[in-house]
């Protein structure tokens, strides 16, 4: 992968914060010339270092009011039992982020529900379900303080 400079540092910051801007536009604003910027912006989508681009959407406006970080510990971490629960977690719809940890717990996952009710359900049918879970621990977001897509460049 090619270094990074000014021009595509540039590009990125404008693109996280005005995705659907034109390539005239973003073009005009780094100095480039329309073709120019096209090819930059494909190189970066070819490098993987712009991995996509989407709609940001509201999880109170679609009525996912509460937020839950669950901490989920396996009964092992054989590489078999870590890729079983890996590609169960993944067909669960209101999990909206996984992470293998180090530490104490051996995922934290964040997971959206619409209510306490829902995500009771969301526990007993998706969650207490996944393979080789031995702990589930549950911690509820009170408020949203900061949540970026990306750092900042």
């Amino acid at each position: 992968m090619r270094s990074l400079d000014a021009i595509d540092l540039a590009m990125m910051r404008i693109l996280q914060q005005e995705g659907r801007i034109s390539n005239a536009e973003l073009a005009a604003r780094v100095g480039l010339s329309q073709s120019a910027c096209s090819r930059r912006l494909a190189a970066l989508e070819t490098e993987g270092t712009i991995s996509g681009y989407h709609a940001r959407l509201s999880n109170k406006a679609l009525d996912y009011k509460m937020m839950v970080i669950v901490h989920i510990s396996l009964s092992g971490q054989f590489a078999r039992t870590l890729a079983e629960f890996e590609a169960a977690v993944k067909r669960c719809p209101n999990v909206l982020v996984c992470y293998l940890m180090s530490g104490e717990y051996d995922y934290i996952l964040r997971v959206a529900a619409k209510d306490l009710e829902d995500y009771e359900r969301i526990h007993r049918d998706w969650l207490s379900a996944l393979p080789h879970v031995v702990k589930i621990n549950s911690s509820f977001a009170l408020r949203e303080v900061l949540d970026r897509p990306n750092v900042g460049l």
